[in-house]
């Protein structure tokens, strides 16, 4: 598949969505193929991404890194991966309190949240800077016809019928809908259906979402190029930016996900704040296939 040879990585999980982490400067070109053959549950590591660090573009900033799907698909952001980042990163320079990114969607900083007792015991916590939603359509990318801006209770036809859909990006692109109940609906295969409908040129992320209160919401995801998944940090502030338009919510809520909880905030005309976990899993060694 190339000539990479054996190289370290650090796994970590941000609430169960786990990511394998490793410096790109001795990898292949091919990171595609190699985020799949890694990220394969059965015969690599294992993991619903992988996350390629390098030097940063500019001396401002302590690195960049490129996000990997499971399927070898690129994402633009991942707000649960940008924080195993960001505890890859305090691991070598633990005396940092804040970090400066640069991804795909822009430049994203990390805040350090969490105590240092806690990162000796291998957990970080840390506030990102997920950027302003994207609404319009277009930069989405999103066919929304002749629908206003934002697009908001789109009816998305699917095979389990018509179904209301708020359409946003946060640098990648999520299709939120807002659902009675998780138990009525077949929401995995929705959602595999509608992340490859084509008025989503690159695919789509989606979530599921049951309105708790105004402060809190429970959220099901499907990720593009990952399948389901225990959380999403993109996918909790997409979801939470949907309910926010849709005026269920406040601006700031807790996301309920089958992993624990998420904090996010929008305030009014500023960018989207990501708050949670980032948790070592392991240290190793990976010998590519040849």
């Amino acid at each position: 598949m190339s000539t990479t040879p054996k190289f370290n990585y650090t796994k970590f999980h941000g609430l169960g969505n786990d990511f394998i982490v490793t410096n790109s400067r001795n990898l292949s070109k091919d990171l595609s193929t190699l985020a799949q053959s890694i990220c394969e549950r059965h015969t690599g590591v294992g993991g619903d991404g992988f996350l390629a660090v390098s030097k940063p573009r500019s001396t401002a900033n302590q690195a960049r890194v490129r996000f990997f799907n499971a399927d070898g698909s690129e994402a633009e952001m991942s707000g649960n991966g940008i924080r195993c980042v960001g505890a890859f990163l305090m691991r070598e320079n633990p005396r940092r309190k804040s970090l400066r990114v640069e991804t795909a969607s822009g430049l994203k900083i990390l805040e350090l949240t969490s105590a240092p007792a806690q990162a000796k015991q291998g957990s970080w916590g840390f506030r990102v800077n997920m950027g302003r939603p994207i609404l319009e359509p277009e930069k989405i990318p999103f066919i929304a016809g002749k629908h206003p801006v934002p697009v908001i209770g789109y009816p998305i036809r699917s095979t389990h019928g018509v179904l209301a859909a708020t359409v946003t990006s946060m640098g990648n692109p999520h299709c939120s809908i807002i659902v009675a109940d998780f138990e009525s609906i077949p929401w995995e295969a929705i959602g595999q259906e509608i992340e490859r409908n084509p008025l989503f040129p690159n695919r789509t992320n989606v979530e599921f979402v049951r309105v708790i209160s105004k402060k809190e919401i429970e959220v099901r995801y499907w990720e593009r190029g990952v399948g389901k998944t225990m959380s999403s940090g993109t996918g909790s502030c997409g979801a939470v930016v949907a309910c926010i338009l849709n005026g269920f919510t406040r601006r700031a809520v807790k996301v309920r996900t089958l992993a624990g909880t998420l904090e996010v905030m929008w305030p009014e005309d500023k960018e989207v704040l990501l708050a949670g976990p980032a948790q070592l899993i392991t240290d190793g060694i990976y010998f590519p296939p040849r």
